[in-house]
């Protein structure tokens, strides 16, 4: 799986990226620092959805990313990979509490189109219990992905924390 030129497998954690070092575990997310060839440092966060929707539908690992570039003036980008390819010109609607916002597709991934949008979701995620992201795949199936917010705010601090 790819998001953003990072490289994702299955692993001991929530995700085993190429060439990462994990710098903590947070209740349901994990920081990481690792190099992109060509942007220099990168660091996120990840996390894997504690319930999905419609149970036994054969999905890819699932994962909600927040990556930052430094080098690149990146900050606290999410994204979204989802375990399926998405229905072609299809959005995601990730709500945090009464709070919507709309993700483009392309292949298995998805993404805010404006900064602000991702601030206003990050600042959403950091006052929330619980993320819901839904998703059309290119079969059509409507799938729901429920996420724990428990330990975003830590994990963000200590990812940034990591690539200063």
């Amino acid at each position: 799986m790819t998001v953003a030129g990072l490289v994702f497998s299955a692993g001991a954690g929530i995700a085993a990226p190429a060439g990462s070092a994990l710098l903590g575990t947070f209740d349901a997310w994990e920081a990481y620092k690792g190099s992109d060839n060509g942007r220099g440092s990168v660091c996120y966060v990840v996390s894997q959805p504690q319930s999905k929707e419609p149970k036994g539908v054969n999905r890819d690992p699932v994962y909600f990313l927040i990556t930052s570039w430094p080098s690149q003036k990146v900050v606290n980008e999410p994204s979204i990979i989802i375990g399926y390819p998405f229905k072609e010109r299809s959005e995601v609607t990730v709500q945090v509490g009464s709070d919507k916002f709309q993700f483009f597709t392309k292949d298995d991934g998805a993404w805010l189109a404006s900064r602000d949008d991702e601030t206003k979701l990050i600042a959403a995620m950091r006052a929330a219990g619980d993320m819901t992201v839904k998703g059309m795949s290119k079969r059509g199936t409507l799938t729901t992905d429920g996420y724990s917010l428990k330990g975003i705010s830590q994990a963000l601090d200590k990812a940034t924390e990591g690539c200063k």
